[in-house]
């Protein structure tokens, strides 16, 4: 693997990320609009850029290549990524690839379709539990 890009804004697993990192010995870009203090590990990049809703992602995806890791939750930049055949995993710990994107997507925009029928269903998220952190990180190591 060569670089791991993290969508760092809202990602519950920095500290884990550079820890794995560190271990290997691989560089990591954590990208976001701010409010993420720099890192005193010298593998460990902080980009910021500008305000944004996507520009993290848009970030990420230009500069992402084949075989680099991916951390995000978001479906979209990761189906672009997985067409530029880096390795994308979720901080569940799921990997995601060609093979269950399309049911990824299509599961992510018939949920925001039905939140925004009903009021009810926002805000119901399992909580990140640390059977997913442990998860998260049996499969970063295997990764690289």
């Amino acid at each position: 693997m060569k670089k791991i890009y993290v969508d760092a804004d809202a990602c519950p697993v920095k500290e884990e990320i550079i820890k794995v990192a560190t271990r290997h010995g691989l560089n990591v870009l954590m990208v976001c609009n701010g409010g993420i203090r720099p890192f005193k590990n010298d593998l460990v990049n902080l980009v910021i850029v500008s305000e944004g809703s996507d520009e993290a992602d848009k970030w990420i995806f230009e500069n992402v290549s084949h075989e680099d890791i991916v951390i995000t939750a978001d479906i979209p930049l990761a189906a672009k990524c997985i067409e530029k055949k880096a390795v994308v995993l979720k901080h569940d710990g799921n990997i995601l690839t060609k093979d269950n994107i399309g049911n990824t997507l299509a599961t992510r925009d018939l949920m925001s379709d039905l939140r925004s029928f009903d009021p009810f269903l926002k805000g119901n998220n399992k909580a990140y539990s640390k059977s997913d952190r442990s998860k998260f990180l049996n499969t970063l190591e295997n990764l690289i």
